[in-house]
């Protein structure tokens, strides 16, 4: 071959590869998107078992395409404290067996015949198919489920051009020597192979991909089972790679997931090395010389690693305690994962956005419950003032700002990745309640500083005004606790029964204004009582508003859209029916004596 040959190759080389992983990646994202960070949910909570954690990290596996991007959530996890270790390490051994079903994809590349369902199923007549169909949905279609569909399509259509590039480019090596030799030192000598594949993997970050390369060297008529085999096996230990990169300043437990990725592959292909060229040695096997077809590439990807993964699963415990030998604790005993569902934030999930978007909503609805306990325990001490009450009171509220500042931020971060539309709506909402929970929680410490400043200076209310607060407090309750159960369930039925409790707040706020002005002119209360508890009423009005903020917000996120204010315009309280009717109930409900 000469010099211009060498070059069109490698050029034909590296775009079909370019064109490989872009249709991989945008196949796994499409899936992913699809499945709205479903599937990692599921892989959160129904691990219990070791053998159990096989089957779904298998799973997972399969429908997105990458083990590195399940090892990378399991490390996430762990490191989250959502998962033990010990329940991590299932799913890490599943993911090597969901990864070969990319193998078997394309594997079809390979089919032979004149039949006419071979020839269908062969991806160079159906990838233009499913190319059209899938530009038409992304394109032409509204709806978000199609388009994901389509981006599933174009990409396996991308993904099988590439593999035919690739196979394509790589065809003429078969005449040069060079490349022949090399693929008999590889099957004389395994361990050059296992270094080619180990290297080759951890360049691309993606066995799947290494091996359809290792595919399309098939079409070289030279590539053997014995240089295969190695390589595939070098694939597996530098699959993991990224895990181990993602766990780098992580805690002690996830460092430890990603190095049991690292030794169980690692110890699967000492054993499997150990066994198959050992028999080989006393009998050799006939396939050895051979030449590999694609579907054999898959054949072997998938024994190597359902036969490790069978031998290994037996042997959970002791990879576990290995791991924890080479992570070992330090001198002091690392701090125990706290309660708080704030370490879920974790960095390593915005590639996964719909799954951390779940892990942001659940953080914030933590937040939410937690604005309402302050709340809970202001009004409390306006009845009855308790200094310890109030210092925890204080404590909680500095929670809530470290809330708003790591939700904040974590969102803004994720804003910045491709998020559907729905999870794009949903952020924004998000970003505003935030600020809402916040609000409340600044107005529940107002009334509690107004509890404080009546204890320090000896003060109370007549009793006429404690009922009347009292009343109001329920009230105040219940409308925060229908704000928090419409935004923790999605309920915009619960949400439209809000803006008519807020109206009923504005109500009892003018109303108790007017009576207190009565018992001041019949010296039945003080000018320095009417000023704590205008700031009593005027902070449990503003803590209405917000929830009224937070009702609208998800009445119109499940509209599509987040403008707070359009929702208000379109009710016409006065003529609306079913508005009048809820905002009646209430204040019949809630009337001052």
């Amino acid at each position: 071959m000469d010099q211009s040959q060498i070059m069109g190759m490698v050029l034909m080389f590296i775009g079909g590869l370019a064109l490989f992983l872009y249709g991989m990646n945008e196949m796994g994202n499409g899936l992913e998107r699809l499945s709205g960070g479903k599937l990692e949910r599921i892989l959160e909570k129904l691990t219990s078992t070791t053998f159990k954690g096989v089957l779904l990290g298998a799973a997972v596996t399969a429908v997105i395409q990458s083990s590195s991007a399940t090892t990378v959530m399991v490390v996430g996890f762990v490191n989250a404290g959502i998962m033990p270790l010990s329940r991590a390490i299932g799913i890490i051994m599943g993911a090597n067996i969901g990864t070969t079903i990319t193998a078997w994809i394309l594997s079809l590349s390979g089919l032979e015949g004149d039949n006419l369902v071979i020839q269908f199923l062969k991806p160079d007549n159906f990838a233009p198919v499913l190319a059209l169909i899938g530009i038409i949905l992304v394109m032409f279609i509204k709806d978000e489920k199609k388009k994901n569909i389509g981006t599933i399509l174009l990409g396996f259509a991308v993904l099988m051009t590439g593999m035919s590039s690739m196979s394509d480019a790589v065809g003429p090596l078969k005449e040069v020597e060079g490349f022949r030799n090399l693929m008999i030192r590889f099957s004389d000598v395994p361990v050059l192979g296992m270094i080619a594949g180990l290297v080759l993997t951890a360049i691309i970050q993606s066995s799947s991909a290494s091996v359809g390369i290792l595919q399309a060297f098939c079409k070289t008529g030279v590539l053997t089972y014995g240089a295969a085999i190695p390589i595939i096996m070098g694939q597996n230990i530098g699959t993991c790679v990224t895990a181990l990169l993602s766990s780098i300043g992580a805690k002690k437990n996830a460092k430890r997931a990603a190095v049991v990725h690292l030794l169980f592959n690692i110890v699967g292909t000492v054993i499997f090395v150990i066994v198959f060229y050992g028999i080989n040695a006393v009998s050799p096997f006939g396939f050895i010389r051979d030449n590999a077809t694609e579907a054999g590439i898959a054949r072997c990807h998938t024994f190597f690693n359902v036969v490790v993964t069978l031998v290994l699963v037996w042997f959970a415990r002791q990879l576990e305690q290995l791991a924890c030998l080479i992570v070992k604790d330090d001198a002091e005993n690392e701090e125990v994962i706290s309660a708080n569902t704030l370490q879920i934030l974790d960095e390593r999930f915005l590639e996964k956005p719909a799954l951390a978007m779940e892990h942001a909503k659940d953080v914030t609805i933590d937040m939410a419950h937690l604005s309402k306990e302050i709340l809970e325990n202001a009004l409390e001490l306006v009845v009855g003032y308790n200094k310890d009450k109030y210092r925890e009171i204080i404590n909680k509220e500095n929670v809530i700002d470290t809330y708003e500042d790591k939700i904040g931020t974590y969102l803004l971060k994720l804003s910045g990745k491709d998020l559907s539309e729905r999870d794009s709506t949903e952020l924004t909402l998000l970003l505003h309640l935030i600020g809402d929970f916040e609000r409340i929680s600044d107005h529940a410490v107002n009334i509690a500083q107004s509890a404080k400043e009546m204890n320090k200076k000896e003060l109370e209310f007549s009793k006429k005004a404690y009922e009347e607060i009292k009343i109001f407090s329920e009230l105040l309750m219940e409308i925060i606790d229908t704000s928090v159960k419409a935004f923790e369930n999605d309920n915009i039925e619960v949400a439209t029964y809000v803006e008519p409790m807020e109206e009923v707040v504005d109500t009892i706020n003018k109303e108790i204004k007017k009576r207190h002005m009565k018992r001041l002119r019949k010296g039945k209360c003080t000018v320095e009582l009417g000023f704590i508890l205008s700031d009593i009423t005027t902070s449990f009005e503003r803590i209405a508003d917000h929830c009224s903020n937070i009702a609208v917000g998800i009445i119109q996120t499940k509209n599509e859209a987040y403008e707070s204010h359009e929702y208000l315009e379109t009710l016409d309280k006065g003529e609306n029916t079913v508005f009048r009717g809820k905002y009646l109930a209430c204040k019949e409900k809630y009337m001052l004596p």
